[in-house]
């Protein structure tokens, strides 16, 4: 065939699933995400961080290469990537993979089945991350896979999706259904799943899996494209410009023509990602890609070194670097290569590493001080760097190139050189030399995705001397960086001190002397010590296998070097491994025990989440992916940054506000009252008035012709504030108290103490008074941040759509707000991106705001927050002061327990006054003997706290759970014989929980107790983990056990069912799908409830139902979605439905057998409607008062290894039960369980929610704020579903699911505290010290600068001091 003239375009061109698009005008600011979503039919791609940081937004990009005629795929984030960028390229969506109307793709269809969407708004991404994977392993020459598979490894399809992050799962079915796909899968490691049942043969479970033939390729690239040529200059207009210069001669005249002084500010790209970390405020008007200039994209290797053009992808020098070391034999020079490129691959995620360049990454650390793991590491191996400035170029060492002053726009990085260490090293082997090199990074991810603390690259040149039978170092270097300085340094004095010295304990430990004088981080940089020490242990864990004593040699001496050249044949024998792809697995095979309850059929069924597939394929509709209306606006909130101030007024910028800015609305244009939210305890203003009252306050909303215009003015905004003669704000729950600044606490929440304390005191042998706890806060991090769209109506009405978990309370908010009655208001809410209590009072003000600006300006407006907002304004979980004092037996049973709480609820009362009671309802669940408490709801001038889920229980368990330990370790006991002491009994049960304890055949926590430990074999793993800290220095093994009691509360629900003329039945509920499965359980209910009518023809009754979205106008009286129980309280609405349905059918029914023997389900309904039976029905569900509160039961074993040098802990095992009740859908209550475990994880040990001094949150992105990721999970996670039976006063015996099992999640805390009580004991046997108070307080959450203080942060010195004497 012969190939057509290519066609050359001033415009841009390129594909979206295999359409094509032409753009002639648009900014070059515009992302490719920004364009998929507001010009083209496909939503699938979400926003969800704006930085690169979560993979809701990931595409497969895929460039055609004439040269080679081949394609190249790979995943990108299309959040970052700019749309003019991918001239000429083609883009895939999870919609190009297959859809509802197509036929989904296998992808699609296995997430479904694995039960690996909840919420579904990070799935897409998830999707398109694992189809990079599947694509490009297709292209290696691998052995061709059995049908069904691919040629993915299981190692790397977990590894495809480390990047992405997920709020919802807790990730283990997503591993599954990605597995599903590997070649060398073991079928039994798969989890729980829809498509075979427990005991199928492998035979059985591969014909059942949705069939994936890799054989049948989508097409990513079409072929209409390949024709198309790039122009050098792509977008001009007299504002701005694209430009695509192809040589280095045309890229010196467009940097020339900017002349100094005029305005005109350039952006030099080329994967555009640092936009991730340096936000743009404001827009440029010359771009400049790189990307086509020969010289900066080539990659030349010769036996010098390799030289790696600038614009080279991180991900295509990692490729470079693993060729160069594969190459003949496997040398020294091979192994510094090959970790350089194990280090790259650390280093953000998949999807950044395809766009971000070498070049750029370098750049940012020398102009911006970014603290690059990069340039760190390529310090230490002596590379080298090109630079271009205006006709002259000059070759540097990185370190001079850190040195100079920051890189002018006009300076361009052409190269970088990193050095063949096989040739430096060759030169001077006269003795017989070895080479050590190692690289570290210590950061809260083991695979990347977050900055380091502290990262390090340490060489050295060693020899063996016979004479004096030592190893001396001929010559090292060493670089450590990110730890709160400019640049990345060489630590010369260290180098200079160790060069042409024999090794010894001394020399090592005047070393790290040296060391620590060097690698001072900044001021103002957090966890300094922590840093520093870092350096520390990175230096003693590379020279330590040649100093510490060799437990063989008979004498104990020093013998470093044999253990030397066994480790270098270890290495080979390893890259030998890695290069046939051994790599480990992140996870092990974990069992998940359901026991299935068919008596309600279809209730009870493990069936797949209702519209998970069309999540997968990004067809599921969130309220951003509504299109937008005809001259739809907008909207932004400015917030206030003071925490009490008068406002005086707002001023913007005025040279860089965007014009197509509107309105600026504050509470000066509200027509109706000043309110943004409301509950049963008060309302919270929509706009601070005169007085900004927090930080986080909102002051005004500004209305633009973008999102992206809108946020810029938001930014713009300059608050004029005054806070003269105004009282100082209270910042701290102790100033409340100071001042006495109080919510009231209704008496109805106020709970009741149990037995007498003084007595319960009287009765001790020991006593503990006045301990102390604090605990912090903790953000939602729901994947789709805050959203709204209002529309106008006519006759003064307005719709809203709204991500919401309580639409009925919006409602009235708004009808207050504009000052309209509540009928001329609506508020539509389909489904909801992970909510976790935050989309409940804090998404009132977002709407009620877009119906403000919609109301007065009479055009739609919309909002879709950014995540810095959201996270600033959000409020999340309350912190708290607890004070305790605490009595108890010498055999550590506990007689009182006293707590003083102060509760830090912020400026307005939200929930909180409803927080001691649920504080009380967790705390009860030992047997204190007697229990007072004072708990006060402080008011401060922080943003309001809200809801998050498990308010107060969560906290609760952790403070029962500090005081069981406190004991314990005053004791000397045993923590878990503490524990088991105090559990318990049914009577002192029902003595604490009156009115909701139940029978005693419905107490299941004794025997799920000691299930529990028989079946994770605790007292065998406890004795294993004692053997282990014997014979481990550096790592140490901690094992708990722990319960949980966990109080809920059913809430009166409405339900409505009709059925429709064809027999189709539409149910609408109260309750909101937030990605718990509430629609499915409903629509299980839906079908067991109608097919009591027993009709011909009613076999897979499921088809037939469907739930629609709340409207509030429709179905009134919805109330909150939150407590766990709304599924449960919105299935016994729907039953109630069903059941009047039913009873209407039932005389029809039994005529028409008469006539005719058998009756189909479709012939009744048309008889039922020609008799004009009403075949819609309403409820509303309202619990027994005696039934309405409920015991959840459940416990945890959790296993941790933590690291001594850097603080690292990681979950080896976790293992769970829980009990459900009969569960109404075990598939979807095993991801309730399983996710909100993980998410209390990140409570516990990763999560920190951080503020300034006056109140304003710092944590405010990706970068900073680290929910749980699949690397920090349990690596081994079993989870059994406790079915116990009939519970006569619960919906169909069902129990809740949703909240009580992230209380668990303080069992892998405990597992580290014990793990650091393990590592104090070590260290005072070294410091020689007698046995101090084994008593300390692990902060919550246990991050790795806090285990690591804990565990000693100069432990290595200590450990060298006890070898020395």
């Amino acid at each position: 065939m012969e190939q057509s003239e290519p066609t050359v375009n001033d415009c841009l061109v390129f594909s979206v699933n295999g359409e094509r698009f032409e753009v002639s005008t648009i900014h070059p600011s515009t992302t490719l995400l920004e364009f998929l979503r507001s010009h083209t039919p496909f939503k699938g791609a979400k926003l969800s961080c704006g930085e690169g940081g979560c993979g809701a937004c990931v595409v497969l990009l895929s460039k055609y290469d004439p040269v080679l005629d081949q394609v190249d795929d790979f995943a990108v984030s299309s959040c970052l990537t700019l749309l003019c960028s991918i001239n000429g390229c083609s883009i895939t969506t999870t919609e190009g993979l297959g859809n509802i109307k197509n036929g989904f793709h296998p992808i699609h269809e296995r997430f479904s089945g694995f039960h690996a969407s909840q919420c579904g708004f990070c799935t897409p991404g998830m999707c398109m991350s694992f189809f990079s994977a599947l694509v490009n392993a297709q292209k290696t020459q691998r052995p061709e896979p059995p049908l069904g598979f691919s040629k993915l490894k299981v190692s790397e399809a977990e590894r495809a999706i480390a990047g992405n992050l997920c709020r919802c799962t807790g990730y283990r079915p997503i591993a599954d259904a990605c597995k599903s796909f590997a070649a060398d899968v073991d079928m039994e490691d798969l989890g729980f799943n829809s498509f075979w049942r427990k005991g199928d043969s492998n035979e059985v479970k591969i014909s059942s899996l949705p069939l994936y033939n890799h054989n049948d390729k989508i097409c990513t690239f079409p072929e209409f494209l390949k024709n198309e040529t790039r122009s050098s200059l792509l977008l001009d207009s007299r504002r701005y410009s694209w430009n695509n210069p192809v040589s280095l001669e045309e890229l010196q005249s467009l940097l020339g023509s900017v002349e100094d002084g005029n305005g005109t500010r350039v952006k030099v790209v080329v994967g555009n990602t640092g936009m991730g970390y340096y936000k743009e405020v404001e827009s440029y008007d010359k771009y400049i890609d790189l990307r086509y200039i020969p010289e900066l994209s080539m990659i030349r290797r010769d036996n010098n070194g390799i030289k790696i053009g600038a614009t080279v992808t991180i991900s295509k020098a990692i490729e470079a670097l693993r060729e160069y070391s594969k190459g003949g034999l496997y040398s020294e020079g091979d192994m510094v290569y090959k970790k350089i490129a194990d280090h790259m691959e650390k280093i953000a995620s998949g999807f950044i590493r395809n766009s971000a360049s070498l070049g750029g990454n370098l750049v940012m650390a020398q102009r911006n001080h970014f603290p690059s793991d990069i340039a760190t590491v390529l310090l230490a191996v002596g590379s080298t760097v090109n630079i271009m400035n205006g006709l002259k170029s000059e070759e540097l060492t990185l370190e001079e190139f850190f040195r100079r002053p920051e890189l002018d726009s006009k300076s361009i990085l052409l190269s970088v050189k990193i050095p063949s260490w096989d040739q430096i090293t060759g030169i001077s082997s006269g003795a017989k030399m070895k080479l050590l090199f190692e690289t570290y990074r210590a950061a809260p991810r083991p695979l990347g995705n977050a900055l380091p603390y502290l990262n390090a690259a340490l060489m050295a040149e060693v020899f063996h001397c016979k004479t004096s039978n030592g190893i001396i170092i001929s010559s090292c270097q060493f670089a450590f960086g990110a730890y709160g300085t400019k640049h990345p340094i060489r630590a010369a004095k260290v180098e200079e001190f160790l060069t042409g010295k024999m090794l010894s304990v001394g020399v090592l430990y005047e070393a790290i002397k040296l060391v620590r004088g060097i690698v001072v981080p900044d001021d103002g940089t957090s966890s300094p010590a922590y840093r520093a020490s870092l350096a520390v242990s990175f230096l003693f864990e590379f020279f330590s296998h040649l100093v510490e004593p060799n437990p063989e040699s008979h004498d104990g001496s020093v013998d470093g070097y044999s253990t030397l050249l066994v480790k270098a044949s270890e290495l080979k024998r390893i890259s030998n491994q890695l290069d046939h792809g051994k790599i480990p697995t992140l996870l092990s095979p974990a069992k998940q025990v359901v026991e299935l309850n068919r008596q309600y059929h279809p209730v009870g069924e493990p069936i797949a989440k209702s519209g998970a597939a069309l999540q997968a394929s990004g067809e599921a509709v969130y309220v951003d992916d509504i299109p937008s209306p005809m001259n739809c606006l907008h909207g932004a909130f400015i917030y206030s940054t003071k925490p009490y101030a008068r406002v005086k007024g707002i001023k913007f910028k005025p040279k860089s506000l965007p014009d197509e800015v509107s309105s600026l609305i504050s509470f000066k244009d509200i027509p109706g009252e000043n309110i943004g939210s409301k509950t049963i305890f008060g309302i919270e203003p929509l706009f601070a008035d005169d007085f900004t009252r927090c930080a986080g306050q909102y002051i005004a909303f500004v209305v633009a012709d973008t999102q992206k215009h809108a946020d810029m003015a938001a930014n713009l905004a300059v608050v004029d504030y005054d806070v003269g003669n105004l009282e100082p704000p209270i910042l701290s729950v102790e100033e409340a108290v100071r001042r006495s600044s109080f919510f009231e606490v209704p008496s109805i929440f106020n709970p009741k103490k149990v037995g007498d304390f003084s007595r319960g005191m009287a009765e001790a042998d020991h006593k503990i008074l006045s301990a102390e706890i604090k605990l912090g806060s903790q953000y939602y991090f729901y994947m789709e941040t805050q959203t709204a769209l209002a529309i106008p109506d006519e006759d003064n009405c307005i719709v809203v759509y709204s991500s919401i978990q309580c639409p009925e309370y919006a409602h009235s908010t708004i009808s207050r707000c504009l000052g309209i009655p509540e009928h001329n208001v609506r508020v539509i809410t389909r489904r909801v991106g992970g909510g976790f209590g935050g989309k409940a009072i804090r998404a009132m003000p977002v709407a009620t705001a877009c119906a403000l600006a919609a109301y007065k300006l009479r055009r739609p407006v919309r909002i879709y927050m950014n995540r810095k907002t959201d996270m600033i304004i959000a409020g999340g979980r309350h912190p708290m002061k607890i004070t305790y004092s605490v009595g108890f037996k010498s055999d550590g049973k506990i007689t009182a327990l006293h707590l003083d709480i102060l509760i830090n609820a912020g400026i307005a009362a939200d929930i909180s006054p409803i927080m001691p009671h649920n504080l009380l309802g967790a705390l009860k669940k030992y047997d204190w003997g007697a229990l007072s408490f004072d708990i006060k709801v402080c008011k401060t001038n922080h943003s309001t706290k809200s809801a998050m889920r498990g308010p107060g229980e969560v906290q609760a368990t952790f403070i029962s759970e500090a005081v069981i330990e406190h004991v314990a370790s005053t004791l000397s006991m045993d923590v878990d014989s503490v524990r088991s002491k105090n559990l318990h009994t049914f009577n002192s049960l029902k003595f604490f929980y009156e009115g909701s304890a139940g029978e005693p055949v419905d107490y299941t926590l004794p025997s799920i107790w000691d299930k529990l430990a028989s079946s994770s074999r605790l007292k065998q793993r406890t004795e294993m983990i004692k053997q282990f800290n014997m014979c481990n220095k550096w790592q140490k093994r901690g094992i708990s056990q722990v319960p949980i009691v966990h109080e809920v509360s059913l809430r009166p629900t409405p339900g409505k069912v009709s059925i429709l003329s064809d027999g189709s039945v539409a149910v609408e509920v109260g309750g909101i799908e937030l990605g718990q499965g509430l629609w499915t359980k409903v629509k299980q209910m839906a079908a067991f409830a109608l097919s009591s009518i027993q009709c011909d023809g009613m076999g897979d009754f499921l088809e037939k139902v469907r739930v629609i979205q709340s409207d509030t106008l429709s179905l009134i009286q919805g109330g909150f979605t939150a407590g766990s129980t709304t599924s449960e309280s919105s299935c016994e609405a729907i039953r109630l439905c069903c059941n009047i349905l039913v009873e209407r059918l039932t005389p029809i029914k039994e005529r028409l057998q008469e006539q005719m023997g058998s009756v189909e389900w479709g012939t009744l309904i048309l008889q039922a409607q020609s008799q004009a039976v009403n075949l819609s029905a309403s409820s509303y569900y309202v619990p027994d008062f005696s039934s309405m509160k409920y015991l959840n039961y459940g416990a945890a074993v959790s296993e941790v290894e933590v690291n001594l040098l850097t603080g690292e802990t990681t979950i080896l095992q976790s293992d769970i039960i829980y009990d459900c009740g009969q569960s109404l859908n075990p598939a979807v209550d095993l991801g309730q369980i399983e996710g909100a475990f993980v998410q209390g994880i990140g409570f516990f040990m990763l999560e920190e929610y951080t503020t300034n001094s006056e109140g304003l949150v710092v944590t405010e992105g990706t970068w900073t704020y680290k929910i749980p990721t699949i690397d920090t999970i349990p690596k081994q996670f079993n989870v059994e579903i406790l079915n116990s039976g009939h519970h006569t006063k619960r919906v169909l015996s069902s129990k809740a699911s949703g909240e009580p099992p992230l209380l668990l999640a303080v069992s892998v805390h405990c597992a580290t505290r014990a793990a650091i009580r393990e590592a104090r004991q070590q260290l005072l046997s070294w410091t020689g010290l007698c046995k101090s108070d084994s008593t300390f307080q692990l902060e919550v959450p246990a991050t790795m600068p806090v285990v690591k203080n804990l565990c000693g942060l100069e432990n290595v010195e200590s450990y060298l001091q006890s070898l020395l004497s």
